[in-house]
């Protein structure tokens, strides 16, 4: 699964959530429409497999940020 967020000026204070994918493709195309235009805004894609560590947070790694 592949979550795909926007943030400005690379904070994750005002990160937003765009969506969740199955598909790399899909997840990479929604990231670049989301900030096309859009100065100062930037896109972040995790993949997670549905795992949580020690205190119940779902464990992702950033694949793709621009």
């Amino acid at each position: 699964m592949y979550h795909v967020y926007t943030e400005k000026n690379y904070s994750e204070i005002t990160r937003t959530l765009i969506g969740d994918y199955t598909d790399y493709d899909e997840a990479m195309d929604a990231a670049e429409k989301a900030i096309e235009g859009k100065e100062g805004l930037n896109y972040v894609v995790e993949e997670t497999d549905g795992h949580f560590n020690s205190y119940g947070e779902l464990v992702a790694e950033v694949v793709a940020k621009s």
